[in-house]
C-alpha cells in the first residue's frame, strides 16, 4: 500500500472535503482571512536521543541549537451567513514530514434566535477536548510545550469525519451557564495507541501532519519478523478496518467561572486488522475531563485527566493509560507566568513478556512569555522530567531517565 493510502470510502470522503475546501477558498481570494505565526527557539537540551530521531527520549530536542519550532498559516473564509471554511498548514524544522496540513474543515453555524442552537463541521480536525491548546493552530497560550496529554493528542488523535452539536449560550436564557452537547463519527484514526504502547507519553509541541510518520526506537520486540514484525514508526491517520469510530462530548461553562469539558472517545477499531505496512488497527478508547477557571484576577487554574485503554492483535499488546496535569498561569500586564505539574503512566495488560510496555513519568514545566507588541513575543521555558520505560533495556538504555530542557523563544504573529 502506498504511503498514506486509505480504503476507497475514506479516500472519496477526503477527496470530497478537499474539493469543497478548494472551491470555497478559490471563489473569493480577496475575502480570505489569514492568521499565522513563526516561532524559533534556542534550546539547551540533554543529549538523550529523542524519539523524533528514533531514540528513547521523550522530549523533542536532543541537542543544543537554534530551531524552527513552529511555522503555521491558518486560512479562513466565510462562505455565507451559515458556512465557513478553515484550513491550517504547518512547517517544522524536524521530523519525517516537514510541511503539511494539521486541520481542514467546513463549519456550519446557522443564525438562530432559539435558546438551543445547532452547529456542525465536516473534514479533518481535532476534537475540542483540550482547555490548554486553545490558541491559533491548536497551540497553547500558556506554555510552549503542552502537557503529555495534549502532546499525545497532537500526535495521534485527529479525525476525518462529521461533528454535530447542540448548544445554548447563557445569554439566550438569561443564565450565567452555557452548555453544549457534541458528537462525531469518524474514520482514519485506527493506529492511534501505537505510540503510547511502544514509546509511552512524550512532551513536545510538534503536531503530526496529515500523512506524517512518527518514529520511535527500533525495539527488538517490535521490529523483527520473528516477533511482532512491525515498523518502528506509526502513521496515525489511516483507516484500516473500514469501521467508523465515534466520540461524545459535553461542555459546561459559567460566565466568570469554570469551563468544563467531558469527552468519551472510541475509535471502534478491529485489533485483528492490519495493512500492508503492518500497521495494526488499535482498539483505543478513553475518557478526558478538562477544566479551566480564572480563580483570581489574572490567575487561571487549568487541569485535565485522561484514562483509557488500547490493544491490538489477539491481546498481543494491551495497555491501560492515565495522565493528569495541574497548571497555574498568572497574567500581569504583558507577561504571563505558568507552572505545570503532571504525571503519566502506561500499564501493561497483556501476557506477552518479550514486549514490555510499562512506562511512567513525572514532569514540571515553568514558562514565561512576554508580548513586546501585538506581533512579537519573547519567552523562556524550563522543563524537567523523570521517566521510566521498561523496553529501553532491550536496546541497551537505562529504563529510568531524568531529562531537562531549557528553551529561549522568539515568536512573530499576525492576524488573530
Amino acid at each position: 500500500m502506498p504511503r498514506g493510502a486509505q480504503p476507497s470510502y475514506l479516500g472519496r470522503f477526503s477527496s470530497s472535503v478537499a474539493t469543497l475546501l478548494f472551491v470555497a477558498f478559490s471563489n473569493s481570494v480577496a475575502a480570505l482571512e489569514l492568521s499565522g505565526l513563526v516561532q524559533g527557539n534556542l534550546i539547551f537540551a540533554d543529549a538523550e536521543p529523542s524519539f523524533v530521531n528514533s531514540g528513547t527520549g521523550i522530549l523533542r530536542y536532543d541537542d543544543d541549537g537554534l530551531n524552527l519550532s513552529q511555522a503555521l498559516l491558518e486560512v479562513t473564509h466565510d462562505l455565507s451567513s451559515s458556512f465557513s471554511a478553515s484550513a491550517t498548514v504547518n512547517a517544522y524544522g524536524d521530523g519525517d514530514l516537514r510541511f503539511g496540513v494539521t486541520e481542514a474543515f467546513i463549519n456550519w453555524k446557522p443564525l438562530s434566535a432559539n435558546r438551543i442552537k445547532t452547529k456542525g463541521k465536516v473534514g479533518f480536525f481535532y476534537p475540542r477536548m483540550s482547555a490548554e491548546n486553545v490558541d491559533l493552530g491548536w497551540l497553547s497560550p500558556y506554555t510552549y510545550t503542552p502537557s503529555a496529554i495534549n502532546s499525545w493528542i497532537g500526535e495521534e488523535i485527529r479525525i476525518a469525519g462529521v461533528e454535530a452539536s447542540l448548544f445554548s449560550p447563557g445569554r439566550a436564557r438569561r443564565s450565567p451557564w452555557s452548555w453544549e452537547l457534541t458528537g462525531a463519527i469518524f474514520g482514519a484514526n485506527d493506529p492511534a495507541g501505537s505510540l503510547l504502547s511502544w514509546r509511552g507519553f512524550a512532551l513536545h509541541d510538534r503536531q503530526s501532519l496529515h500523512h506524517d510518520r512518527v518514529h520511535f526506537a527500533p525495539y527488538p520486540s517490535v521490529v523483527p519478523p520473528s516477533q511482532i514484525s512491525g515498523p518502528p514508526w506509526v502513521e496515525p491517520f489511516h483507516e484500516i478496518d473500514n469501521r467508523l469510530g465515534a466520540y461524545l462530548g459535553a461542555h459546561l461553562r459559567r460566565a466568570g467561572g469554570p469551563d468544563l469539558r467531558f469527552y468519551l472517545y472510541d475509535n471502534n477499531a478491529d485489533p485483528l486488522q492490519l495493512n500492508s505496512q503492518r500497521l495494526y488497527a488499535w482498539d483505543t478508547r478513553f475518557l478526558s475531563v478538562a477544566y479551566a477557571q480564572e480563580v483570581l484576577p489574572g490567575l487561571t487554574l487549568l487541569s485535565q485527566w485522561m484514562h483509557g485503554q488500547t490493544d491490538m492483535g489477539d491481546s498481543l499488546v494491551a495497555v491501560d493509560f492515565d495522565s493528569a496535569y495541574l497548571m497555574m498561569s498568572l497574567a500581569r500586564g504583558q507577561d504571563r507566568f505558568s507552572l505545570r505539574y503532571e504525571f503519566f503512566e502506561v500499564d501493561e495488560a497483556d501476557e506477552y513478556p518479550r514486549d514490555p510496555n510499562n512506562s511512567d513519568g513525572r514532569a514540571w514545566t515553568l514558562s514565561w512569555r512576554r508580548d513586546l507588541n501585538n506581533k512579537l513575543q519573547i519567552g523562556a521555558e524550563y522543563l524537567w522530567t523523570r521517566n521510566t520505560a521498561e523496553n529501553r533495556a532491550t536496546v541497551g538504555v537505562a529504563p529510568r531517565l531524568t531529562q531537562q530542557q531549557l528553551g529561549l523563544t522568539l515568536q512573530y504573529r499576525f492576524g488573530r
